[in-house]
């Protein structure tokens, strides 16, 4: 048993892809159209971090309900954890791409952590070696 995928709400699919692929360096898996429950077109995209095996189902808000969920899927925790082998490396990459960090990078029994925000608003940890 494995944890496949999980969704994130985002407004839109081609902003998010860019931002989970581009500038995450996330691997778009698929991007095909699909059907929603009542019959509308809608896309099922997944992207994955390299060599990972859980993937993101990027879902684009449908409805109010969905769209008041943007950024705020976890209530305003962190929700999501990247871990990567090279957390200089990354954390610069990522600053460099303008991702936005909302902690400075700090030392935890874990391991290094900075807080940044998807391209939603939802809070993630990118995580490294200590």
């Amino acid at each position: 048993m494995h944890l496949e995928l999980i969704a994130i709400i985002v407004e839109e699919y081609d902003s998010a892809i860019e931002f989970f692929v581009e500038t995450l360096g996330f691997d778009l898996i698929e991007d095909s159209p699909s059907l929603t429950n009542d019959g509308r077109p809608k896309r099922w995209v997944v992207v994955r971090p390299p060599r990972a095996t859980t993937g993101i189902l990027l879902a684009q808000a449908d409805g109010d309900r969905q769209r008041r969920a943007i950024g705020e899927q976890v209530a305003g925790r962190v929700g999501f954890f990247l871990r990567v082998e090279d957390f200089s490396g990354e954390y610069r990459r990522l600053v460099d791409a303008g991702v936005e960090f909302v902690t400075e990078p700090r030392t935890e029994p874990y391991g290094q952590v900075a807080v940044f925000l998807d391209i939603a608003g939802n809070r993630w940890d990118l995580l490294g070696p200590d």
